[in-house]
């Protein structure tokens, strides 16, 4: 039977426990408080789907990039630095992200699957596109190629 991330995170903690890698074990540890918060918040059967763990990654994912951005504007590399080390850490455990090629094929079907006739229809497009697409492509990168794509037609 498959691990799912929740067991896969925990498995990997008692790992960094024993190589003595900080940032990986401190990193771990904050990504399971906030499976285990998931876990066991207000409308939860007790239970985390895969699919909730890779939004919960997303989500850390894109505050540790945002933050390491701020500090690098302030010229505070080493805080920095801790922040991207920490990304990388998240990213190990999300899928590989979608090219532009096949993001821009995967918009291009979904625009032909719902009839999309020009921007007026930018958000029936992205509503279809943000499902099919989430936790393969950014949001940002996906509403902007659902743009350039409608433009065009």
């Amino acid at each position: 039977m498959e691990k799912n991330l929740f067991e896969q995170i925990n498995s990997d903690i008692k790992t960094a426990m024993l190589a003595r890698e900080k940032v990986t074990l401190e990193t771990l540890r904050g990504i399971k408080k906030e499976f285990l918060e998931a876990k066991t918040a207000k409308g939860s059967n007790g239970e985390l789907q895969d699919e909730q763990a890779l939004k919960i990654l997303q989500k850390m994912l894109k505050q540790r990039k945002e933050t390491a951005l701020i500090y690098t504007e302030q010229n505070r590399p080493e805080l920095a630095e801790n922040e991207l080390a920490e990304a990388a850490v998240i990213e190990r455990y999300l899928p590989q992200p979608m090219t532009d090629e096949e993001l821009e094929k995967a918009v291009a079907e979904i625009i032909s699957q719902v009839g999309a006739a020009g921007p007026q229809d930018m958000g029936k497009v992205m509503g279809v596109a943000s499902k099919q697409l989430s936790g393969k492509a950014e949001g940002k990168a996906i509403s902007e190629k659902v743009k350039s794509l409608l433009a065009k037609i």
